[in-house]
C-alpha cells in the first residue's frame, strides 16, 4: 500500500513554474513551501528513512531571504525559494556529509561542491540531506550506518539506489527538486522504482568536485516528480568550473531545445528492448511495448536497435566500477574497513587484482564503445528503452530474490552502458502495475543534447502516463 501522503503546498503537476508564479504574485510563499516540505520530510522519515539530515533552521532562514527577494522583485533565478534536497554524497557547507558510511567523519563541511554552490547561488532552499548506500556503490539504498531506505509505494520494497533517498523524497513531496548522482544508474533506477522523473546528464555538463573515486562514469543530475521541473534545476547546476578538470576545456550545447510541431510525429526513434545482461520481467516488457505502440500511434517512426558491444559492455563496466571501488577503499583507514559493506569490499578486492594491461584494455574498449554509441545516436532523434528491466524488489536485497543474479548491475543493464558512453538519459513514469508498482520509460539522446532529451521526456511523461495499464 502506498504511504505517499498529500502535500499541503506541493500540488500535482509540474511545480517549479507554478510555485515561482505564486511567489511572484504573493499567492504563495517560499516560507510556506519550505514548511510544507520540512513537515513532509519529518512525516515520511520514520517509516521510509529518506533523510539523513532535515535542517529546519537553515531552510527557513533561506526561505525568508527568498521571500524578501520575491517581494522586492529581485529573485535570483527561476528556482529561487524552491524546496530542494541534496544527496549524502556531495559536499554541503555546514552539513555533515557521510557518504552513507560510518568511516567518514561526522563533521560539517567548510564549503559546497560546485553543483551545490550553484544551486545555493540560484536561491534554492535546502531542506535536507538524502540517504545513499555506502559510497554510492550499488543501485539499492541501505547501509550499516544509516539503515534501509524503503519504497513509498510499498515499504517492504527497495526504492532503488544509490539516490534512493532523493527518489523517495521526490515521490512523497518532501521537496520539489532533488540532487542525485549516477555512476551506473543511480538516478534512473530509483526514479524508475519510485515513479518519478530523473536525468543523467551528458558527462561534464554539471561540474563535480572533488572528483569521484569511480572516475568519469559518475554523473550529477536532477530528480523531480515531473520532467518539466528537471530543466531549471539542471540549468542552475550546469556550467564550467575550474575545479573539475574532467569537464574539458570546451562547452556543451545550451539546454534550450524546441521540438518539431506535433512531436513525436515524424520523429525517428530507435527502440532498444534487450539489455546486455539479465532479463526483462514480463510486466516491464508489457508496459514498454504499450508505450512504444503509443508512440507509433502518435506518428513516430520506430526502428529496433541493438546495443553496440553488447557482448563486452558488461565486462567493460565491471573493470571501471570495481577499480573505482578499490580506489575509494584505499582512502578508508585499515582499522575501519571491517565495518564496510561486504559487497563493496568484495568488488574492491576484485578491482585491486586487475592488472595494468587489463585496465588499459578496458579503457580502450570503452572508447570504441563510446564512439559506436555516438554513431548510433546520430541516426535517430532519440533511443528509448525500459527504465529498469525489473520491478522493485525486497528492501535489503541486492538482487531480486530467485533471479539467480549475484550483483546489482546485472539487473541494471539499461542503465550502466550509458554511464560508459556518457549520453544524456532521462526516465519518466509509465502506468503502475495492477499491484501498484512503478514502471518507467527511458529516453536517450546524443551527447550534449540534454535539452532535447528533457523536452522529449516532458512530452512522453504526459503522453505515456497510462501506458501498460
Amino acid at each position: 500500500m502506498s504511504v505517499i501522503p498529500p502535500a499541503a503546498i506541493l500540488d500535482e503537476g509540474p511545480q517549479v513554474a507554478a510555485l515561482a508564479q505564486g511567489f511572484k504574485t504573493g499567492a504563495r510563499s517560499p516560507v510556506e513551501a519550505a514548511q510544507a516540505a520540512l513537515a513532509q520530510a519529518e512525516a515520511i522519515n520514520p517509516q521510509l528513512n529518506a533523510f539523513l539530515t532535515i535542517d529546519h533552521e537553515r531552510a527557513l532562514a533561506a526561505a525568508r531571504a527568498s521571500e524578501a527577494r520575491w517581494r522586492a522583485g529581485t529573485p535570483l533565478s527561476p528556482i529561487d525559494g524552491i524546496p530542494t534536497t541534496l544527496k549524502d554524497i556531495v559536499w554541503v557547507q555546514d552539513w555533515s556529509v557521510r557518504y552513507g558510511s560510518a568511516t567518514t567523519p561526522a563533521a560539517p563541511y567548510a564549503e559546497d561542491a560546485p553543483s551545490v554552490r550553484r544551486l545555493r547561488d540560484a536561491g534554492a532552499v535546502f531542506i535536507g540531506l538524502t540517504t545513499s548506500p555506502e559510497f554510492g556503490w550499488k543501485a539499492i539504498t541501505d547501509s550499516a550506518a544509516f539503515g534501509i531506505t524503503r519504497n513509498p509505494h510499498d515499504p517492504a520494497l527497495t526504492p532503488g539506489g544509490s539516490s534512493g533517498g532523493a527518489a523517495v523524497a521526490a515521490a512523497c513531496g518532501a521537496g520539489v527538486l532533488h540532487l542525485g548522482t549516477d555512476g551506473g544508474g543511480s538516478i534512473r533506477v530509483p526514479a524508475s522504482f519510485c515513479g518519478i522523473a530523473g536525468l543523467k546528464p551528458t558527462f561534464g555538463r554539471v561540474p563535480a568536485y572533488p572528483a569521484s573515486a569511480f572516475g568519469t562514469v559518475a554523473h550529477i543530475g536532477p530528480m523531480a516528480r515531473h520532467a518539466e521541473d528537471l530543466v531549471p534545476m539542471l540549468a542552475a547546476m550546469s556550467g564550467r568550473d575550474l575545479a573539475d578538470w574532467s569537464q574539458g576545456a570546451g562547452t556543451l550545447p545550451p539546454l534550450g531545445a524546441s521540438l518539431p510541431p506535433g512531436f513525436p510525429k515524424g520523429a525517428r526513434i530507435g527502440v532498444w528492448a534487450e539489455p546486455p545482461c539479465g532479463t526483462v520481467e514480463a510486466p516491464v516488457a508489457a508496459a514498454f511495448a504499450a508505450a512504444v505502440r503509443r508512440l507509433e500511434e502518435l506518428g513516430a517512426i520506430l526502428e529496433p536497435v541493438a546495443l553496440p558491444f553488447a557482448d563486452r559492455v558488461t565486462d567493460i563496466f565491471e573493470k571501471h566500477w570495481y577499480l573505482g571501488a578499490a580506489n575509494r577503499l584505499a582512502g578508508v583507514p585499515e582499522g575501519m574497513r571491517a565495518g564496510v559493506d561486504p559487497g563493496f569490499l568484495e568488488i574492491a578486492a576484485e578491482g585491486a587484482r586487475f592488472s595494468p594491461v587489463e585496465i588499459a584494455r578496458a579503457q580502450s574498449e570503452r572508447a570504441l564503445y563510446g564512439a559506436a554509441m555516438d554513431q548510433l545516436c546520430a541516426r535517430y532523434d532519440f533511443i528509448v528503452s525500459p527504465g529498469v528491466a525489473v520491478l522493485p524488489f525486497a528492501a535489503g536485497e541486492l538482487v531480486p530474490v530467485g533471479s539467480g543474479l549475484t550483483r546489482w548491475h546485472l539487473w541494471a543493464g539499461f542503465s550502466f552502458p550509458l554511464n560508459l558512453s556518457q549520453n544524456p538519459a532521462a526516465v519518466v513514469p509509465l502506468a503502475l502495475t495492477p499491484e501498484g508498482l512503478p514502471r518507467a520509460f527511458q529516453i536517450i539522446g546524443p551527447r550534449g543534447a540534454d535539452g532535447a532529451v528533457l523536452a522529449a521526456a516532458a512530452v512522453f511523461q504526459a503522453a505515456l502516463a497510462g501506458a501498460g495499464q
